[in-house]
């Protein structure tokens, strides 16, 4: 079986005793990317390999083939494998993992599932992706009480690891002295409750959103410590780790033992979009009591059997619907081409150098400046300041929210459909930058590229849109 419609210079098939061709634009024709399309914003949507789509096109005939047979006796078979080898790369238990459509769809189910009560606390942050962060906000204006008070912490890159140590400590200890009527006892079940103080799920729940790595800008938290910093306090850990999974190496989620943990596996991994894994610990599996939407294999504490399975976590995400299913079947041929490839820390070695040097390479081009010099914050996607004005925080003088839209038009029309080229990009802190993803089909050039390319853009957003203000501000 082919791929139809493919050119010849695209490949869909591979031997796996044979080396494979040097990482950047040699691997191309395994992706079925236009030839002339420069794609730094895999971290947007990820992109599936050839050989992995072909999987996928035999999983989804044999389903058309005989829909009984597959979706009563092939699917969950399959499914059970592929959670198998997602747990073996983040050091969790195979029971403790689910497959869901996208990080989203996985916070929202964790969000969702929380018996709210007045007196809850949720924080999400100022970075926190949009879609999670209205999420937060829905829930605090949901017309149903009990709803809990919603509060974000702010965060204005650069910054240092420990300077988002101390801004997050210090925002979760101003909001308990906030709430002193509150009493957080109804505490993840292995925080340590002062002498005295029993948690008999009657009190107040503290919970916070946390990113492992922000979607814009693109930086990576230290997740690990604020987990740790969650468990001192007594708060709720749900882990927004969109970006993660195939991004980040070394995961343990065993030894560092989030509350909730969700990362997209079509992002990084080079799984089939959408597939998400969601990572809820067997001490908190009580707290998700429903899949979304709620499946066959939901059990209501009335069922005679749920004293012995409890909330049916994994069977109950298991099938949720008739859709297709082959993107969660697609983890094990994905992880083969990375085996094949060099694997997960030879693929990340050169997705961070890359983007470090390409990120450097940019901000020449354009003439301005990464946002991370050091690395710290930085995996495989690098942020560009964009030669534009910038503001001064707080002075509102430049952009109006009206300009801001009509800027990221400009940018992504132009970009897309006259350059033949992206990457994301975004206005923090006062200036636009652009959140360039490296990936093993990049090289150097393509950053050269994508920099004249936003070069000529900002130039053309200039005299649309600030031919008044004369010289521009200088670049920060």
């Amino acid at each position: 079986m082919t791929i139809d419609g493919l050119p010849a210079s695209k490949v869909d098939t591979y031997d796996p005793s044979s080396k494979p061709p040097a990482f950047g634009h040699d691997l191309k024709k395994y992706w079925a990317f236009d030839e002339n399309y420069v794609n730094l914003n895999n971290g947007s949507y990820g992109s599936c390999p050839l050989p992995v789509l072909k999987d996928v096109q035999k999983l989804q005939l044999l389903a058309e083939q005989n829909p009984d047979k597959f979706h009563r006796y092939t699917y969950l078979p399959l499914l059970e494998e592929s959670r198998k080898l997602v747990v073996d790369l983040i050091g969790a238990e195979h029971d403790e993992i689910v497959l869901v459509p996208n990080a989203t769809h996985g916070i929202n189910t964790v969000l969702r599932s929380f018996e709210w009560r007045e007196g809850d606390v949720l924080i999400g942050a100022s970075t926190t992706y949009g879609a999670v962060e209205r999420t937060i906000r829905y829930l605090s204006d949901r017309s149903e009480a009990p709803r809990p008070s919603v509060y974000m912490v702010g965060y204005n890159f650069p910054l240092k690891h420990s300077e988002i140590i101390d801004i997050f400590r210090t925002r979760i200890r101003e909001l308990k002295q906030k709430h002193v009527t509150s009493t957080f006892t109804n505490v993840p079940s292995d925080f340590v409750l002062p002498d005295g103080v029993k948690s008999d799920n009657t009190g107040n729940r503290f919970v916070a959103v946390i990113d492992s790595i922000t979607s814009n800008p693109g930086v990576r938290l230290p997740w690990q410590e604020m987990v740790r910093i969650c468990k001192e306090e007594g708060i709720w850990s749900v882990i927004d780790a969109a970006h993660s999974i195939g991004q980040e190496v070394n995961v343990d989620l065993g030894k560092f033992k989030p509350d909730f943990w969700v990362s997209n596996c079509h992002k990084w991994l080079y799984v089939k979009r959408g597939c998400a894994l969601l990572y809820v610990p067997k001490r908190n599996q009580h707290i998700i009591k429903s899949s979304i939407p709620t499946s066959h294999d939901y059990l209501s504490p009335s069922d005679p059997t749920y004293e012995d399975k409890g909330t049916n976590f994994v069977d109950q995400h298991g099938w949720t619907g008739t859709m297709d299913l082959t993107p969660y079947l697609s983890v094990k041929s994905a992880l083969e081409f990375r085996n094949w490839l060099g694997g997960e820390e030879s693929i990340n070695s050169y997705c961070h150098d890359l983007a470090m040097k390409g990120g450097k390479r940019l901000a020449e081009v354009l003439g301005t400046k990464t946002m991370d010099e050091s690395g710290e914050l930085t995996l495989s996607m690098t942020n560009v300041q964009l030669p534009l004005p910038v503001e001064e925080p707080g002075s509102g003088s430049v952009y109006s929210r009206e300009t801001l839209i009509k800027i990221n038009e400009f940018l992504k029309d132009k970009l897309l459909n006259e350059k033949n080229a992206y990457v994301a990009h975004f206005f923090h802190a006062g200036a636009w930058w652009c959140r360039a993803s490296a990936q093993v089909w990049n090289e150097i050039s393509d950053f050269e590229f994508i920099g004249q390319a936003l070069k000529d853009v900002c130039q053309e957003i200039k005299a649309a849109f600030f031919n008044d203000l004369g010289e521009l501000p200088a670049q920060r």
